[in-house]
């Protein structure tokens, strides 16, 4: 099969979400101006870089409520802040909870049952359940192409590890087992990780 993603696919749901996957999930913490804090994931999402760390997460659509785009980035123009929560299995039910199409104001941390945490170098809560933690200061804010897409680019400022996430040093991620994003309806969870040495120059 081929297409032309302008011309359609004709299948009955996009197939592009479930092509490139697994993909790890940022579960962005925001605060708005007013106070209140929103809990969302998105599954475009990644870190870029090392020096200075910094990561990325992508909104590409739009609520009534907020105009040209949803409350994650709505907060984070408003702030300048936000909090990217790491996902693990045990919590694969409140995340999905909180990516429903609540109104403006909602307490995702409420209305999924989970405890906050509160940021030390931001001023956002965060999920304080949550394997790992990055507290994150926009650098800046790219429009692409279509009317609701929008990447939002954070330096990392802080950092919180779960204590029984480190192992003899290292944070092992099989003590929590990350979620990821498939396509459609489909996520995965990591149970089986494995090593390769990178190849030295001959």
């Amino acid at each position: 099969m081929f297409y032309e993603p302008d011309q359609g696919h004709g299948l009955p749901h996009n197939p592009f979400s479930a092509i490139v996957a697994p993909r790890p999930i940022g579960w962005i913490s925001t605060r708005a101006a007013d106070g209140s804090d929103n809990l969302a994931p998105y599954s475009f999402f990644n870190a870029v870089a090392y020096e200075p760390p910094q990561v990325m997460f992508a909104s590409t659509s739009a609520k009534a409520d907020r105009g040209d785009t949803k409350d994650s980035v709505a907060n984070i123009r408003e702030t300048g802040v936000f909090a990217l929560n790491i996902v693990e299995y045990a919590l694969r039910e409140a995340m999905n909870r909180t990516s429903g199409p609540w109104l403006r104001g909602v307490d995702e941390f409420a209305d999924a049952g989970l405890e906050k945490g509160t940021c030390r170098t931001i001023d956002c809560a965060y999920v304080a359940a949550a394997p790992a933690v990055l507290e994150c200061k926009l650098t800046q804010i790219v429009q692409l192409d279509g009317a609701a897409n929008f990447v939002v680019f954070g330096e990392v400022t802080g950092v919180h590890l779960r204590d029984n996430c480190i192992v003899d040093g290292v944070f092992d991620v099989t003590r929590f087992s990350p979620l990821a994003r498939l396509g459609y309806t489909d996520y995965a969870a990591v149970h089986e990780v494995f090593s390769m040495a990178r190849p030295e120059a001959d």
